[in-house]
């Protein structure tokens, strides 16, 4: 449904938006330099949204894929702006309040308000549990979880204050199941879930709803390098192995998930048309659980 009889926005290869859920809202997305962030953040400014594009904009010490950097950081802001949204960017970590606090702040101050929040920030690492460093599990908690829970609490009172507020977790089916070789990672993700369940019992009578999506493996940064290839299929392996190998995981014919079908997910959560729906993990999964 148009808002206000605001213009279709259009995205960067010129198609038009025949929707308009978010015209007068801001969101900010943690995580949206790159990835499924910067499509969640795509996907919001398509349909009239503003955004706040919070991300550390450097690599994580215990990965082994290359972070996100502030030209990465620029260029989302670019296609927010070209799609004819504002886009404020902030250089942060979630693992520190009092950065959290200040870009709260910040935000506030340049935009006025924060209707939706998407946190999307997270890292993946491996190891079998006894043979994970410290530092490993350390960053994976503190960046997947502990910083989902700062962000919160840094936006929270504004949200209370206004009552409204429409928030969406990116957690994993990792959160759902439990995967070998990644015991920290799937303890995170199960983690989100928990505090996702929890928090919407608490804030729920000031209006504000919180969720989670779920993803299969998406074709990210994340996953697209060669230690996760022979991690996954053996030494040598490719792509094309992974891709394979993801197919015959899943139960709808596709090789991965995009990352475009978890934007749209979270979109549709954070809408007037999930107004109702609170406390849920939504797996988009094509079937990854059912089998």
């Amino acid at each position: 449904m148009s808002g206000s009889g605001a213009p279709h926005a259009q995205d960067a290869a010129g198609a038009v938006s025949s929707r308009q859920r978010f015209t007068g809202r801001t969101a900010l997305i943690t995580g949206g330099a790159r990835g499924i962030g910067r499509e969640c953040a795509l996907a919001l400014a398509r349909e009239g949204a503003d955004l706040v594009l919070l991300d550390r904009a450097s690599k994580v010490p215990t990965t082994l894929y290359e972070g996100s950097s502030p030209d990465d950081l620029a260029r989302v802001q670019g296609e927010v702006q070209a799609l004819g949204r504002q886009a404020l960017t902030i250089r942060a970590d979630v693992t520190k309040e009092a950065e959290l606090r200040l870009a709260a702040s910040e935000a506030l101050g340049r935009l006025g308000r924060i209707d939706v929040l998407v946190c999307s920030a997270g890292i993946f690492t491996w190891g079998r549990l006894w043979e994970l460093s410290e530092e490993q599990w350390d960053e994976t908690i503190d960046i997947n979880l502990k910083g989902v829970w700062l962000t919160l609490k840094a936006l929270l009172p504004h949200m209370i204050a206004r009552r409204y507020g429409r928030i969406v977790v990116l957690s994993s089916t990792a959160g759902l199941r439990g995967w070998a070789g990644v015991s920290h990672y799937a303890a995170s993700k199960h983690g989100l879930i928990g505090l996702v369940r929890s928090l919407a019992l608490e804030v729920g009578e000031h209006g504000v709803t919180v969720n989670a999506v779920c993803p299969t493996r998406v074709p990210t940064d994340m996953v697209t390098y060669p230690d996760y290839y022979e991690r996954e299929c053996g030494p040598g392996a490719t792509f094309d192995d992974l891709a394979a190998a993801t197919r015959a995981e899943l139960v709808l014919p596709t090789d991965f998930v995009p990352a475009t079908a978890i934007a749209d997910a979270v979109a549709w959560l954070a809408s007037e048309e999930a107004a109702y729906v609170t406390g849920t993990a939504l797996a988009v999964d094509a079937g990854e659980l059912l089998v």
